[in-house]
């Protein structure tokens, strides 16, 4: 109030305490500490997690070097290298007056963005077998200029993991994510078409519940989060298909008219 004091007021009768997963895993600063999770420490322990999945896909003796994608999957590459005992390097240098890609609205920006954003270290990717470590995939646009960057900067074999399950869909609470049709996943691809689309010899997704069991040990007093982007649960409980659907048409006819005027 006027006076500087501050009061807390429980507005919903019942309620069940779901933080987002997403924010531990890509939205948040990596020094937050949030619900008293580490988001730093979160991402290592997903790295961590991810090296077992890794090896059911790939074989250890075919990769060189693991590599992140700057800025917020550095700390689970850093993981996901110390698990594997392979050599952690930079293999690209990031524009830090570029934004977040996949939130550029139109497709042409998030191409571009990408190459102005992002530049391959050609001295350590050229002739290397390397696993591009990522948060996660949404659209897939970042991800397939990245990989073909790294082909153009002469590595052997390109290979992706990421740190996050497939994203098949939109967050409906207040993030500025795409929609279902937008997301790369949102048709059920899977990782062998994934892996296609942006021109990897693989892809490697981690698993909702070693995602989950990667945050959660963190924390053992929040019971769930709210993976809805991953699994499609929402927490609210009224959010369809009807309501997806709807907010894919919405899209569509913002973009119709922007492309109208």
């Amino acid at each position: 109030d006027l006076q500087g004091n501050v009061y807390e007021r429980q507005c919903a009768t019942t309620y069940r305490y779901a933080p987002c997963i997403f924010e531990y895993i890509y939205l948040a600063r990596p020094d937050s500490v949030i619900d008293g999770i580490s988001v730093y420490g979160a991402r290592l322990s997903l790295g961590r997690r991810l090296a077992r999945e890794v090896l059911k896909w790939i074989p250890k003796e075919e990769i060189d070097v693991v590599m992140p994608i700057p800025d917020s999957s550095r700390p689970s590459a850093q993981a996901l290298s110390a698990e594997l005992g392979i050599p952690y390097v930079e293999g690209f240098v990031k524009n830090r007056y570029i934004g977040r890609t996949f939130i550029q609205p139109e497709q042409s920006q998030r191409s571009s963005g990408v190459r102005i954003k992002l530049n391959p270290v050609y001295s350590i990717v050229n002739g290397k077998r390397i696993v591009l470590v990522d948060d996660s995939i949404v659209r897939g646009t970042t991800m397939r200029e990245i990989v073909r960057l790294a082909r153009d900067a002469g590595a052997k074999k390109v290979f992706v993991a990421s740190s996050a399950p497939r994203v098949c869909f939109p967050n409906v609470y207040g993030i500025d994510m795409p929609t279902r049709s937008e997301l790369i996943c949102g048709d059920g691809t899977d990782a062998a078409g994934v892996s296609r689309i942006v021109g990897a010899d693989a892809v490697v997704f981690q698993t909702i519940p070693d995602m989950i069991e990667a945050v959660a040990s963190l924390n053992p007093a929040i019971q769930t989060f709210d993976c809805s982007c991953f699994d499609g649960r929402y927490i609210t409980g009224d959010v369809d298909e009807a309501y997806l659907a709807e907010l894919d048409a919405q899209a569509q006819r913002i973009r119709a008219r922007s492309q109208d005027a």
